[in-house]
Order: structure tokens, then sequence, then C-alpha cells
């Protein structure tokens, strides 16, 4: 069974920095797009940022600058670093890649159960 795992989450105050980390396990034969997402209490979930099979990127608008994603597809690994972060970055954050376990099966998206990152004075 495939399974992602995030970690690097945690309490940081505002200005500071964290890295988080996103595992894929299990049987994988091909790891596609990756994204990070990330929902905050009483909003819905919203796309952070993500990369493609070819390493291109994109960010949303309120991280721009200030977060970075990369892959290591040799460790099946995803890592999104949060520099200069603010209060509103609060929330628990997931990661989701896109993963085909064999040849002859299209990849599906795996979802991590989420790591909180809690930006506070």
């Amino acid at each position: 069974q495939v399974q992602l795992v995030e970690s690097g989450g945690g309490l940081v105050q505002p200005g500071g920095s964290l890295r988080l980390s996103c595992r894929a396990s299990g049987l994988i034969f091909v790891i596609n797009d990756m994204g990070w997402y990330r929902q905050a209490p009483g909003k819905e979930r919203e796309l952070v940022a993500t990369t493609t099979s070819g390493g291109t990127t994109t960010y949303a608008d309120p991280v721009k600058g200030r977060f970075t994603i990369s892959r290591d597809n040799a460790k099946n690994t995803m890592y999104l670093q949060m520099n200069s972060l603010k209060p509103e970055d609060t929330a628990v954050y997931y990661c989701k890649m896109q993963i085909a376990p064999n040849l002859s099966m299209r990849t599906a998206p795996y979802w991590g159960l989420g790591t909180q990152v809690t930006v506070s004075s």
C-alpha cells in the first residue's frame, strides 16, 4: 500500500522558517505531479504549491517569494521550504502525489495525513 507521510511541522514565530517533508513509501512505479495543500480552521483546503514531473513549479499568490517547493525523485520525497512565515500561514499542511504502483495502472492521487504548522508570537 502506498503511504505518504509529512513531517517538519511545528510552532514557529512570525518571520521564522520551517521545512516540510513528504515521503512516499510502498510499491511505486512512478510519481508524476506533486503538490502541497493547506487547510486552516474553518477554511477550505487550498493549494499552496505544485511541482510537475519535469520540475516546473507553481505557487499560490499568498506564498510567492516565501515558499519553495522541491522534489527528490530518488527518495520519493517532496519538500516545502517556508520562510518569512506569517500567522495566516497557520494550517494543517498536506502533501499530494500522483502515483502509479506499476506500469499497467494510471496514476492516482495519494494524500498524506497532514502536519500542523502554527505561526504565532
